[in-house]
């Protein structure tokens, strides 16, 4: 059973008495432990689908399964229940509190747990995973002490912090320099291989879409082609 399955999906937005689509039957399915590339242009869908995947947004119609439930009808709530507790996001611009320290910014998440952790736990629990990322000497800087590198680990950090089923990364190295970019999505691939964390990589960028093992493009709204690891020499193994 794949850890997401899209059946014929489609997305229409209403924009006063036109009916735009932007999602136009899209089917695709992502097994738990893949290191996934979602590639398009800007325009061709991937951010939609990316927001329905991570429960942000609910399809027009078609069916969306996850970890075996199908989930394309739940409400809001019921939504955001699903993405506290099984899905993690890392995005582009990081989306750090500017004025909390690394260690607080990675524990805010478990306040919305259904593990119900003692504040001790959660500082522990947090401090743990910045040490995984790197970042243990780094526990009380706040967002403007750190590299753009180093804001970006502590919010890969902060996305884990819940143990989910699937990470989505929009664009995460779209703010930061060539240099840091290779180092963290060189960290992507060191979870997906020794963790076994599921990843789905949202891009334009081939460079980034290399790293994943297998590559999703997307094209006005429908899925356009695939690639596997074979037929992209650089998203070998490292």
């Amino acid at each position: 059973m794949a850890l997401i399955e899209l059946r014929n999906l489609h997305k229409t937005y209403q924009l006063g008495e036109i009916a735009v689509p932007v999602l136009k039957g899209v089917s695709l399915a992502v097994e738990s432990g893949e290191l996934v590339a979602l590639m398009g242009t800007s325009g061709s869908g991937k951010t939609t689908l990316m927001n329905i995947l991570g429960c942000l947004d609910h399809p027009s119609s078609g069916e969306y399964w996850f970890e075996g439930r199908e989930i394309s009808r739940l409400t809001s709530d019921e939504r955001a229940l699903l993405r506290n507790h099984k899905i993690g996001f890392v995005f582009q611009s990081f989306n750090l509190l500017r004025r909390t320290s690394a260690l607080e910014n990675v524990a805010m998440p478990l306040t919305y747990s259904h593990e119900h952790l003692t504040e001790r736990e959660a500082r522990r629990r947090a401090e743990q995973m910045l040490r995984r990322v790197n970042l243990g000497d780094r526990l009380r800087h706040e967002p403007s002490q750190l590299s753009g590198g180093q804001q970006q680990r502590v919010a890969i950090a902060r996305a884990l912090i819940n143990r989910p089923s699937v990470l989505f990364a929009d664009e995460p190295t779209g703010n930061l320099d060539s240099r840091t970019s290779a180092e963290v999505l060189a960290m992507f691939e060191r979870l997906n291989t020794q963790d076994g964390i599921t990843l789905v990589l949202v891009t334009h960028d081939p460079e980034v879409a290399q790293h994943a093992r297998r590559t999703i493009h997307i094209r006005d709204g429908v899925i356009e082609d695939e690639l596997a690891a074979a037929a992209n020499p650089g998203s070998a193994p490292r």
